[in-house]
């Protein structure tokens, strides 16, 4: 088994070129992020998985957002679309909006059923994971998050996050909530700006953080905000030990992974007014308290120079004796292999006759 694999990366394509094959094997990459360019059909797809499984010797966690509604990588060939996480707010409201009244169970039964399907399709073309749920509240100004949360009510998507996230273990697959402390209060876009949450610290862990702090113990991995809280820390919650280690680890118990959101994004790199490289990034965020750190979109820019130059560079900085570094990579790897997919899963023509599948789509939203 490889150690000290906190880096996860993309592909440049449908099928892995050399440099690929160079980069997957590498010690320091523990996972692949997959996206619509990866994409062209099934058989496609479960090819690429299989040869990144062969490639890694079964090590590398292969990972994708498909959350449902517009965050759908796969939506063809047979992949069923998913609802939006606010269409299954939304009919939690038709009743009033009470937990236990027919539509709030209604919607936690089908958010559910979301969760096993769209894991159960996944793990069908060997995906080991989805970057899913969105914890982000829907406070309304943020068009980046906006129909991907479930609710404005934390008590809300903590309950609909819990179906969701139960029909997705039984899928054998686990989850992951995003964007710690929350997103949604602020109407920038990470990707392409430093978005600045002003709250108050017990404002923001009452509110916003309030699921990471109910779903402590059931949550296998959490990915943090590219958001500056300044009340709370100058720096962006993914490169905070405040927010990393003293509040979601300390003082809310939290014991699972840490991703750090796409390394790539302008809100990843930049720090006390200066962009970072991609490797300055990746070492802070791990200096934080990330466990695995990812970088997006690179491998196809620039002849990967980007891409590799981190990943020496991430290398060297484990065998540096860097006193800032967190001293627990077998705990990190630890985690990371726990986040690996569990049990056989069923091939795609067998998951389609299958009694259990087959209710879980009947009971989904219609999200045409």
């Amino acid at each position: 088994m490889k150690q000290l694999s906190p880096l996860i990366i993309d592909v440049a394509g449908k099928s892995l070129t050399p440099k690929d094959r160079n980069r997957i094997v590498h010690p320091i990459t523990g996972g692949v992020i997959l996206f619509a360019r990866n994409w062209s059909d099934r058989a496609q797809l479960a090819a690429l998985c299989r040869d990144i499984k062969q490639t890694s010797d079964e090590n590398a966690l292969i990972l994708v957002d498909q959350e449902g509604g517009r965050v759908q990588r796969f939506a063809s060939d047979g992949f069923t679309p998913l609802p939006s996480m606010r269409m299954l707010g939304e009919l939690w409201m038709r009743d009033g909006g009470s937990a236990g009244t027919a539509s709030a169970r209604a919607a936690q039964e089908a958010a559910d059923a979301t969760g096993f399907v769209m894991a159960s399709e996944l793990r069908a073309c060997g995906v080991d994971m989805s970057f899913a749920p969105v914890l982000d509240l829907d406070h309304g100004p943020s068009t980046v998050i906006g129909d991907r949360a479930f609710h404005r009510d934390p008590k809300v998507v903590t309950a609909l996050a819990t179906s969701l996230m139960a029909g997705m273990r039984r899928a054998g697959m686990a989850a992951c909530g995003k964007h710690f402390p929350g997103h949604g209060h602020v109407a920038a876009d990470s990707h392409t700006d430093v978005p600045v949450d002003d709250r108050a610290l017990e404002t923001i862990l009452a509110d916003d953080a309030a699921p990471y702090g109910w779903l402590k113990d059931s949550l296998p991995s959490v990915m943090p905000a590219h958001v500056i809280y300044p009340q709370v820390d100058g720096l962006p919650a993914g490169f905070s030990r405040r927010w990393l280690q003293e509040i979601l680890r300390g003082r809310l118990g939290f014991r699972g992974a840490i991703f750090s959101d796409d390394l790539s994004m302008a809100g990843a790199r930049t720090i006390d007014g200066r962009e970072l490289s991609y490797t300055e990034a990746a070492i802070r965020a791990l200096q934080a308290g990330c466990d695995m750190v990812l970088l997006c979109n690179q491998c196809v820019e620039d002849g990967g120079h980007a891409i590799d130059a981190l990943i020496d560079g991430v290398h060297n900085y484990y065998f540096s004796g860097d006193p800032r570094r967190i001293d627990d990579t077998d705990a990190n790897e630890t985690r990371r292999l726990a986040l690996m997919a569990q049990g056989n899963a069923l091939e795609w023509d067998q998951l389609m006759v299958d009694p259990t599948y087959r209710r879980a789509r009947g009971l989904l939203p219609d999200a045409a």
